[in-house]
């Protein structure tokens, strides 16, 4: 629902008539009959008053003393600038007419020291000529007294006394000057008006220094305050908890109470299961909001209280002259009430209302910030989730912190809970302006550094994006690399190759060798060539390359790393206190992310299979983890692709099975040079493998010797040329024709023809993807018991069982004990699953 539906506004705002004018009251137009209609009509004028007490108090006093009834001769009206005075005087002058009276006015700001003097004006008024006052000098009390005795009732109203008096100072009058005398006549008006008794005198003057012009007029306001002191009684016509009825008196033509009652208790009840105030808060609050509706009650304070300290904020006239504006620019949209947030401050009419009092260089800051296609507020804006993004909770949290940043006694800085009880609505939870304020802290520039608080000097985030302009994608490079070598430990049995520009950068050898690339797969040339030559050792290679060349995640975390060390670096930089500890603190936690960001760019792990490579994605990494290749390492031990120990059964199965004996050496180069063929760690496991299998009788060990193989009851030391093993025993076997031996362990891959035949031994090659000679598990369960650390470890293999089963089914259990999670971060974690597409099979929370 509409506010408007509620609190209808006044048709000229509805319109957009907002001719400023309206909200300037001038009580000189209004004797001249030149005022806008809302302060001529009397009817008008007093249909959009509110009577505040202060109101009612000054026009009963006078309405007495005008009938001859006792009561306060002189009347002061002292409130800050715009604080209701000018129109408390028309609401007098309007008065007039149901008393009977006559009323002389004079309005210190309208009329020049060359004009008729404050004497000669009011005798004017209320006689029609000027004889007993005429001249330059003060008419003296009993003149005064005669014009008042013969022409009463009379009310005189005397607006911006100090103002007039401060121009008369420059004018001669003999050895004085016009101020002198204006001052004299001041004094002598308030005797006179005291000794008749239907007279009354109201005048007004400032509140403070504030709206003094010079040291001269501050010697004059004390002399006035001196002179009226004596008989004058002092009104304030606006309280500060009135302000309230009086802003919806003039702006709106009709409230529905029990509607607006309805959306605050709404809003009360969102606020108290929020926890954001206790009950006697909340009370307090209510009544507030009640008065305060269609706006919320922080919008009037911190117009009235904050922005109108400032000298040139007029309070009333002010807050009136902006809400107008805001109250039109949010006519047709869906929102229950205002808050502070609702300001459009892309509207420029609302924008120089406020800009007028804190300058002109904060257009631009408001636009980088706040209002700007690209500025920071819409990016996170942009950012939301779809069930948060109309909130527009970017700008509306923005606009609320700038609003509130400002004061003319200097108080800027903004408390997390007021911005959530002034940007909350009940569709969504106060955890989500926690969020939006961070993103604001990392994101805008003008936010200070050292609170809440807009300021017009460029923030730390504006010094790093500024330094960030200036780093070259060479500079990245060299630093993301340099990261990458860091993260080496070389503990892994991997020698590790970093960045190769050409084959021949990595050795033809029998090490295991992780190469390390930017680019997002291996290049085949390194696979397949040596240089100029085949290369032999395939099997020995694995690359770890980036997940993709298109992620900006890692170039933008290295391009903040690099400034911010130059920045702590640069002595000419003028940083406050705050912000070198904000940089060293910024340092700190990009350097605990290294590995994290290095990591989640180099995930895709390449292993060669017979016609290829098979992509193995790291996935995230491990929690606690600090070297690259131990995580390799671990990825390559948990998918298989690399084996510490082989077991004799294993190599039974599949090497001996169809063959009689099988040469040990030749096996282990082949599974050095045949993609596709297992990798064990080392000869030593190998050894370990034979040697447990002749232990254990699962096959013999034979020394091949001029084409016989005799056979030894011993365990294998080292691997020899001549060492094999065999499923028989005690028995001489043959190996004469042995043309294909060669041809298999010449270094080539295999030629699939025949069948991997090597003399009187048929060695079954592994089909891509298949190990036909090996037992087969159609489905597969499995329960598992995970340490926290182990996750990643579950995840690799799950990944690595996708590839294998069309269907996949993971069931999770967690049981999280002996700690406290809040119920918001729990309601998080829900929303998170959802998101996932995650469903929830049982649930269980004990308080």
């Amino acid at each position: 629902m509409n506010f408007t539906q509620i609190a209808v506004p006044h048709e000229d705002i509805i319109k957009g008539n907002l001719t400023m004018d309206v909200y300037a009251a001038n009580l000189s137009q209004v004797v001249n009959k030149t005022a806008p209609k809302d302060y001529l009509d009397a009817d008008l004028f007093f249909r959009r008053t509110y009577f505040t007490k202060g109101l009612n108090n000054i026009l009963k006093i006078a309405e007495e003393r005008l009938r001859g009834n006792s009561g306060d001769s002189v009347i002061q009206l002292q409130t800050p600038f715009g604080g209701g005075k000018t129109h408390t005087l028309i609401s007098l002058y309007h008065s007039v007419t149901r008393w009977n009276a006559n009323v002389a006015v004079f309005d210190g700001v309208a009329l020049s020291p060359n004009d008729p003097k404050p004497w000669e004006e009011i005798e004017r008024q209320l006689t029609g000529k000027i004889e007993l006052t005429r001249g330059n000098s003060a008419p003296g009390s009993n003149n005064l007294i005669k014009i008042l005795r013969e022409n009463g009732p009379a009310l005189i109203l005397m607006d911006e006394i100090l103002e007039y008096t401060t121009k008369a100072s420059a004018v001669k009058v003999e050895d004085s000057n016009l101020a002198s005398q204006t001052i004299a006549f001041i004094q002598e008006l308030t005797a006179a008006v005291s000794t008749v008794g239907n007279a009354i005198l109201v005048l007004t003057l400032p509140s403070s220094t504030l709206e003094h012009y010079d040291e001269n007029a501050e010697r004059m306001y004390q002399q006035l305050q001196k002179i009226t002191g004596r008989v004058e009684k002092i009104y304030t016509p606006v309280e500060d908890e009135e302000i309230e009825h009086v802003i919806r008196k003039r702006l709106f033509s009709k409230i529905d109470e029990g509607k607006a009652k309805e959306i605050v208790d709404n809003f009360l009840e969102h606020i108290k299961n929020e926890g954001l105030l206790a009950q006697d808060e909340l009370l307090k609050y209510r009544e507030r909001f009640l008065r305060s509706y269609p706006f919320k009650p922080e919008v009037i304070e911190t117009l009235y209280k904050k922005w109108g300290t400032f000298p040139t904020f007029q309070r009333t006239r002010g807050v009136l002259r902006l809400l107008s504006l805001v109250v039109n620019s949010l006519i047709t949209s869906n929102i229950p009430f205002i808050r502070l947030g609702d300001f459009d401050l892309s509207n420029e009419s609302i924008r120089r209302e406020l800009i007028k009092h804190i300058g002109p260089e904060w257009d631009s800051i408001i636009a980088q910030d706040i209002t700007g296609n690209n500025s920071g507020a819409k990016k996170i804006d942009s950012n939301l989730s779809p069930a948060y993004r109309p909130y527009k909770l970017g700008s509306v949290v923005s606009t609320t912190i700038f609003l509130n940043s400002f004061s003319g006694i200097g108080k800027r800085k903004n408390n997390i809970k007021d911005i959530k009880i002034s940007t909350l609505y009940p569709e969504f939870h106060s955890s989500e302006i926690d969020n939006i304020i961070n993103q604001i802290r990392d994101g805008l520039f003008y936010v200070a550094d050292d609170g809440l608080y807009f300021t017009n000097q460029p923030n730390l985030n504006k010094i790093i994006i500024d330094r960030e302009e200036s780093i070259s994608r060479e500079e990245i490079l060299q630093e993301e690399r340099k990261i990458v070598k860091e993260h080496i430990s070389g503990n892994y049995n991997l020698k590790v190759y970093f960045y190769p520009q050409f084959s021949r950068d990595i050795p033809d050898s029998k090490d295991f060798k992780l190469i390390i690339n930017d680019s997002e797969k291996p290049d085949d040339n390194f696979f397949n060539k040596y240089g100029e030559q085949p290369r032999v050792y395939k099997n020995t290679l694995f690359f770890l390359c980036k997940y993709s060349t298109e992620s900006n995640a890692l170039f933008s975390y290295l391009k903040k790393l690099i400034s911010l060390k130059s920045i702590e670096n640069d002595t000419t930089i003028n940083l406050t206190d705050v912000q070198r500890k904000e940089v060293k603190t910024k340092l700190e936690d990009l350097k605990n992310r290294e590995y994290e960001e290095i990591r989640n760019d180099y995930r895709s792990l390449f292993v060669p299979v017979q016609n290829g490579f098979k992509k193995i994605d790291m996935g995230i990494p491990t929690f606690g983890e600090r070297s690259l290749d131990k995580e390799v390492f671990e990825t390559l031990k948990t998918n298989g692709a690399l084996l510490e120990k082989i077991s004799p059964r294993v190599i039974k199965e599949k090497y001996l099975k169809n063959n009689e004996f099988l040469e040990i050496k030749k096996l282990y180069e082949a599974f050095l040079k045949t993609p596709g063929e297992l990798r064990i760690l080392s000869e030593d496991s190998l050894l370990h493998g034979i040697n447990e299998g002749i232990r254990n009788k699962i096959f013999s060990l034979g020394i091949l010797k001029n084409d016989e193989i005799e056979i030894v009851n011993e365990e294998l030391d080292t691997i020899e040329y001549n060492s094999v093993i065999t499923t028989k025993t005690y028995q001489q076997l043959t190996t004469e024709g042995n043309s294909e031996v060669d041809k298999y362990y010449d270094g080539n891959s295999l030629d699939e023809s025949n069948d991997g035949y090597v003399g009187d031994i048929n060695i079954d090659v592994i089909p891509k993807e298949d190990n036909y000679w090996e037992k087969k598990y159609r489905n597969l369960s499995l329960k598992l018991d995970v340490p926290v650390g182990e996750i990643s470890t579950v995840v690799g293999i799950v990944g690595n069982l996708v590839e294998t089963f069309k269907n996949i089914s993971v069931k999770i259990e967690i049981d999280a004990m002996d700690g406290e999670l809040s119920e918001n971060n729990y309601e998080n974690i829900i929303e998170a699953l959802s998101q996932a597409n995650i469903r929830i099979l049982k649930e269980k929370k004990d308080v």
